[in-house]
């Protein structure tokens, strides 16, 4: 299938190997080990929002703004990580940001007001955001010294180690503070970090995909003239639509179950557990997806599952309906967001890729805030009814760039 074989040069690129077999495997699984620790220890903090919403005395507006600064210092380090990675390297970077996240973790507990609270999540997203540019920075490149698509694979492990650091949460929140649970997975992040990131600082970097030659990658775009550029914003705002969903499951689900249904703690910590492995099993299939259905399909069927999914789960009035509704959302909302930055780097290759990423992730730090001011305004069953929203929209936006791409250059 031709949109397959693009995806797959998106990702892959077109050089030969020149790492050895062992020491690719070796990167792949520390690479893998870091995004599985960002969804772990995301999750660890997600399910402790409604505590620390009671510790802090915040309204649902306020709460909103203070989880803006998360998506306030993503943002601007979003746009410094880049150079960051150029000048030090990719794995360097995503070691520094493994130990600065695992020690921000720890600080949202420690506040009594809104503003603190609002303070320290400055610095919990800055870390968050150069972790995940990073990673992400290292896994392309990768990815195109493996000449293979196991970008999905990364991707799952992020939502697999959301799903276990939200099961785990939901174990613990009921006997744990959260000053008690958010220290633990600071030493626990330490640690992780500690025994992996020698195998990223001694491992050698792969080659990045700006540096190949046009022998080399004859098919791949030189430049992003105006037209390319115009549908790599297209794929952004794709990507921005889903990933708006992830950030507001991950960041309100929980307050949702509990506030709204009278769920219990361990419960409303499932819901976004259950949204994660589903999101993962989805991410685990996603390459046969693909290979069967192709991208356009993809694209229009996971939007479309994951807007009905997310109906249900905001405006059901069971406990089950709601949980049932996460998990078809994830489903839904699984390979939406790889897809798009895939065909967004077949189109423009690296600065492709990360115009939209950066695009996805803002939708996933900025969608949290926005839900919250919405739940003052209206409530917060009919706020997350915009996750449907948005999700319908990727879904028309996926059918209408079905032959995008044809004439990247003009």
């Amino acid at each position: 299938m031709p949109q397959v074989n693009k995806l797959r040069t998106a990702l892959s690129g077109e050089r030969g190997g020149d790492t050895a077999p062992s020491s690719s495997a070796r990167l792949r699984a520390a690479l893998t080990v870091f995004f599985a620790l960002d969804g772990f220890l995301f999750a660890g903090w997600v399910v402790r929002i409604p505590a620390i919403k009671h510790q802090t005395g915040a309204s649902a507006s306020t709460l909103g703004l203070a989880l803006l600064g998360v998506s306030a210092g993503a943002v601007i380090t979003m746009m410094l990580t880049g150079r960051l990675c150029r000048r030090y390297g990719s794995h360097t970077v995503t070691v520094a940001c493994g130990v600065l996240l695992s020690l921000s973790i720890a600080l949202p507990a420690q506040t009594g007001s809104a503003l603190a609270l609002g303070l320290v999540l400055l610095f919990f997203g800055a870390a968050y955001g150069g972790l995940n540019v990073a990673m992400n920075s290292a896994a392309v490149d990768l990815v195109s010294a493996l000449r293979r698509p196991v970008m999905p694979s990364f991707h799952a492990a992020f939502s697999f180690g959301g799903m276990a650091g939200a099961g785990i949460g939901g174990l613990v929140a009921g006997s744990l503070s959260p000053a008690t649970h958010l220290f633990a997975l600071t030493g626990l992040g330490l640690l992780v970090t500690a025994v992996t990131a020698p195998v990223l600082l001694r491992g050698r970097p792969a080659a990045p995909a700006t540096e190949l030659s046009a022998a080399d990658a004859p098919d791949r775009p030189k430049g992003m003239g105006t037209h390319a550029r115009r549908i790599v914003v297209l794929f952004g705002v794709i990507a921005l639509c889903t990933a708006y969903g992830e950030g507001a499951l991950a960041e309100w689900g929980a307050l949702h179950l509990s506030q709204d249904l009278g769920a219990t703690p361990g419960l409303a910590a499932a819901g976004y557990s259950l949204f994660a492995l589903t999101m993962a099993i989805g991410r685990l299939t996603g390459t046969a997806l693909l290979e069967r259905f192709g991208q356009t399909r993809t694209l229009v069927a996971g939007g479309a599952t994951a807007a009905a999914g997310m109906l249900l789960g905001a405006l059901a009035p069971a406990v089950w309906l709601v949980l049932l509704g996460f998990a078809v959302a994830g489903l839904g909302l699984a390979n939406i967001f790889p897809v798009a930055v895939g065909r967004a780097g077949a189109l423009a290759g690296p600065s492709g890729v990360a115009a939209a990423s950066t695009l996805g992730y803002g939708g996933m730090l900025l969608g949290p805030p926005v839900i919250g001011f919405l739940a003052d305004w209206i409530s917060l069953p009919v706020a997350l009814t915009t996750v449907t929203l948005l999700a319908a929209t990727a879904a028309v936006l996926g059918w209408a760039a079905r032959n995008a791409g044809e004439h990247p250059n003009d």
